[in-house]
């Protein structure tokens, strides 16, 4: 049986393919239409995945969205609010694309399947536990809105989960992280790891002002609606066709007391990393109690966790000492790329009665490509441009020690290997790799690759057994979703990777899940004595590249020294890169203006 889930007309629009019960594909349309965060229906990413399965008849669609959910509620809200009118009949439009659902459909030959309508977090929820190793856990979504809910919780047991308890607009967590990102100069839709980031160079001192803003008692969070405006008509939000948009949600209060308002095109200063200190302190303050609520109520030991705020890896690397639960499950997609999965989990367990089958032990469904797809991308490319040296390898072991030797010896590495990763992370198949060793790298990549802000930080790619032996927790984090505290002796082992608090996201790397990349690793700690990488996603200033084609277009107008196709191994000459190194590029203070 084939389940199409959908995440549409929303942001990260995504399709996923079930088919019996494990997922054959998965994709973002923004890896394939190239606009990031794609707020649409995701039509190429529908027809990526019918691909996959040859045609075969596909007898479920499920979205993971419903509209008639809380519909008593949104009603009830407008008539009360009458100056939230304009901002409803945006949310209106809306509601009618997803109730077009079926043209859309048609247009794919999909006119004839069943089609399910999943509420938001209930598909968040499904996305999470289904997939996890966890026979019973609790189960939580928290996030910024969806379906008139910022937040749910339950129980997971085999194939069914119990929804107990959740949040209503206009209270929501993610709302109030978003709100404040904005505020400090980050506007953009997805810019909330910046302001996360940027949190680790300064000190909560403004924790008791922010603490007016946001509270929580038992399972209910509320926020202090005067220092917000998206219950009111002065915040819209962008869901159609393009990149997602959404205007300020802070109020002019917020302005006043914790402005003002950053200007973009200048560097965050002491004041601005102080804030966002504070505003990650209290968001860790009123999750983890939320949390804990939860653990009470359900008495279970293990949590299955999705959601945009469940991408907050500063507060997930705390989360079990903070909260009693000792056993945690984030999917690869815990933002709303993920709903797409859900959606057909939840349809797949909850309406049809399907057992479980699959543990989500890595994120590889999207493209992959063969030798010969390759090498004539490389072709295509090799016959306009002499810039490069191309080298064939036929065997594993003598391509993994030449990588190897190549990024011990400083070069920055584009690695693409096997199949798309799905979610917001390069996990190892299309990643940009660099020596954890060298100081200096963070600010080369940077500034010389990525060209984004200096602050950001890198991820430690480390073999899964030797996650001890850096990092002063063992849980494993394959998703690079929680962030551990580095022990003091190694942090000089591996500064690159290392941020201003101390503390690493690091993608824990299992044989297993991704052999090859586990592989390199091990021969670069064989060669350097680290079982470290850093990692950083395979873009710059775009989605990760899907493609050979797009993979070397990134490599040749950035900086790159190196990119591994496959089995494939390209060098830039030196005049390509400006007769840049490692060793004769001044190193950036890591530190805010």
């Amino acid at each position: 049986m084939n389940i199409l889930g959908l995440n549409a007309f929303h942001g990260d629009s995504a399709a996923a393919l079930l088919r019996d019960g494990c997922f054959a594909f998965a994709v973002e349309e923004e890896r394939i239409n190239r606009i990031k965060h794609w707020a649409g229906f995701p039509a190429l990413a529908c027809e990526a995945c019918l691909a996959s399965v040859e045609h075969a008849p596909v007898e479920h669609v499920a979205i993971g969205r419903d509209t008639n959910a809380n519909l008593g509620r949104k009603l009830a809200w407008v008539a009360q609010h009458p100056s939230s009118l304009r901002h409803a009949i945006g949310r209106y439009r809306n509601r009618a694309a997803v109730t077009g659902l079926p043209e859309h459909l048609a247009k794919l030959g999909l006119g004839s399947a069943r089609l399910h309508y999943v509420e938001h977090h209930r598909a968040h929820l499904a996305s999470a536990f289904f997939v996890s190793p966890f026979e019973e856990a609790a189960v939580v979504s928290i996030d910024g809105f969806g379906d008139f809910s910022s937040a749910m919780w339950g129980v997971g047991r085999g194939n069914k989960i119990e929804v107990r308890g959740a949040v209503r607009f206009p209270h929501s967590l993610g709302i109030f992280y978003s709100a404040f990102t904005q505020l400090l100069g980050f506007p953009h839709y997805g810019d909330e790891y910046k302001m996360m980031g940027l949190a680790a160079y300064g000190s909560p001192v403004f924790a008791p002002a922010i603490r007016k803003v946001v509270s929580v008692s038992g399972d209910q969070i509320r926020l202090n609606l005067d220092y917000f405006i998206h219950h009111s008509c002065g915040s819209e939000m962008t869901w159609n066709d393009g990149a997602p948009v959404i205007t300020p949600l802070y109020s002019r209060l917020m302005a006043e007391e914790f402005g003002p308002v950053r200007d973009s095109t200048t560097p965050p200063g002491p004041s601005h990393a102080d804030l966002a200190a504070s505003v990650q302190f209290v968001f860790e303050e009123v999750c983890f109690a939320f949390l804990r609520h939860v653990h009470f109520e359900t008495g279970m030991k293990n949590l299955a966790y999705a959601g945009g705020v469940a991408l907050n890896c500063a507060a997930n690397g705390k989360l079990f000492d903070n909260t009693p639960f000792t056993g945690l499950y984030i999917p690869p997609a815990a933002n709303d790329a993920g709903i797409s999965m859900g959606a057909a989990l939840h349809v797949a367990h909850e309406t049809l009665g399907q057992p479980r089958r699959e543990v989500m032990n890595h994120a590889y469904y999207g493209a992959g490509f063969n030798d010969d797809q390759i090498r004539n991308a490389i072709y295509a490319v090799s016959s306009r441009s002499s810039d490069f040296s191309v080298r064939e390898f036929t065997e594993e072991g003598d391509l993994l020690r030449e990588t190897t030797a190549q990024i011990a010896a400083g070069k920055i590495t584009g690695w693409f290997q096997g199949r798309m990763e799905f979610g917001p992370r390069a996990l190892g198949n299309r990643s940009i790799l660099a020596d954890p060793r060298r100081a200096e790298m963070k600010d080369i990549l940077n500034h010389r690759i990525k060209r984004r802000e200096s602050f950001r930080p890198f991820c430690p790619s480390i073999a899964s057994e030797s996650t001890g032996r850096y990092f002063t927790r063992t849980e494993p984090s394959p998703f690079m979703v929680q962030a551990y505290h580095f022990h003091p002796d190694v942090r000089d082992s591996v500064p690159a990777v290392v941020h201003a608090d101390g503390t690493g996201r690091l993608q824990t790397v299992e044989r297993n899940a991704n052999e090859r990349y586990w592989n390199l690793i091990a021969e670069f700690n064989k060669v350097t004595g680290v079982p470290v990488l850093l990692n950083t996603s395979f873009n710059e200033n775009e989605p990760i590249v899907n493609t050979p084609d797009e993979a070397l277009s990134c490599f040749l107008r950035t900086n790159m020294d190196l990119l591994v196709l496959g089995r494939f191994v390209l060098l830039k000459s030196a005049s390509t890169t400006d007769g840049e190194s490692v060793e004769d590029t001044p190193s950036q203070p890591d530190v805010l203006p």
